[in-house]
């Protein structure tokens, strides 16, 4: 393969990998001259794929779209790991995405070799994916979200909160996760100059702007998620040291649960929320470790509450019970 087919191929790849590029950033990525970028662009062009071409802040080289797309450059491997992950998105709980996994999924196994199908078969095949009902979020809304996070760009957001209020939110998007079956967005609130977790089936219409988001200290995003939904959403917050091993309470833990975090080699931290705090007992009682309860005051009471209720329950009389 000559050094011109091989850069075009690179040129080729880099385009598919982002929405837009400068003639120096290709040029940078490709060890090359911006002289040579340009010749490979009108290459490409003259092979039918639609390079175009937009001047002033943030203009660019971009592949356009046309009757089909360019062909996908993956090795082996790489056609194994599309596979599955069409086939774990087909049972993502996105609305509309089931289809659309399954049609791609489909696609991907009319062009490949024949070893690779047959291993792709294999293992789809061997895959199951159990999901439980939950809210859906709907594909055009997650795409068009993890494209802005990987432009860095700014997005409009038609959002309704838990209460049902409803209305415009001006976000720079810096993380879209999947947590036990429910997408959410963690962004920086330009409205409310704070970081901010946002549900995805929330969301009516999200519109990305080609405004990039600025540069900022980014905080630990998973642990901040994980605060958000597990305490930000609750009327009450609850704070307790838990005298066991952090690797022996972290299981007992989901995500939406609460979070747990080491405090010394023997003792943990659980931050939980709840609308009432007899939920939060309940669910210390089923952990079952001795505990230090550290806020609020009321939590402990609510556990002697629960203690003393649980001393007071008897078995029925034999004659009572049923055969």
């Amino acid at each position: 393969m000559s050094n011109v087919t091989t850069r075009a191929l690179r040129l080729l790849a880099l385009l598919q990998s982002r929405t837009v590029w400068t003639g120096p950033e290709l040029a940078a990525e490709m060890a090359v001259t911006t002289r040579t970028v340009r010749r490979d662009v009108d290459r490409l062009r003259e092979l039918g794929y639609p390079v175009l071409t937009s001047a002033g802040h943030g203009g660019g080289y971009q592949l356009g779209a046309g009757r089909a797309l360019p062909p996908l450059l993956l090795s082996s491997n790489e056609a194994v790991a599309v596979a599955v992950g069409l086939r774990l998105a087909a049972s993502s709980g996105v609305d509309g995405l089931d289809e659309e996994a399954l049609r791609a999924l489909a696609a991907l196994d009319r062009i490949l070799p024949a070893p690779v199908r047959a291993e792709v078969g294999a293992i789809t095949e061997a895959m199951g994916v159990i999901t439980r009902p939950a809210a859906g979020t709907r594909s055009e809304v997650l795409m068009t979200l993890a494209s802005a996070v990987r432009d860095g760009v700014r997005v409009r957001v038609d959002y309704e909160r838990a209460d049902g209020e409803r209305g415009e939110r001006r976000l720079e998007p810096y993380r879209v996760l999947s947590m036990e079956g429910r997408w959410y967005l963690f962004a920086w609130d330009l409205g409310r100059e704070d970081w901010r977790t946002f549900r995805l089936d929330r969301m009516h219409a999200v519109h990305a702007s080609t405004f990039p988001t600025a540069e900022r200290p980014t905080p630990d995003i998973e642990a901040a998620v994980r605060e958000s939904i597990t305490v930000g959403g609750y009327t009450r917050a609850a704070t307790v040291r838990i005298l066991a091993p952090l690797e022996e309470v972290a299981p007992h833990v989901p995500a939406r649960s609460g979070t747990v975090t080491a405090d010394g080699p023997d003792a943990c931290i659980l931050r939980a929320g709840a609308d009432e705090l007899h939920w939060v007992a309940m669910y210390l009682a089923w952990i079952g470790a001795p505990i230090e309860v550290i806020n609020p005051p009321e939590l402990l009471e609510v556990i002697e509450e629960l203690g003393r209720w649980a001393g007071r329950a008897r078995g029925a009389p034999a004659e009572d019970r049923p055969d």
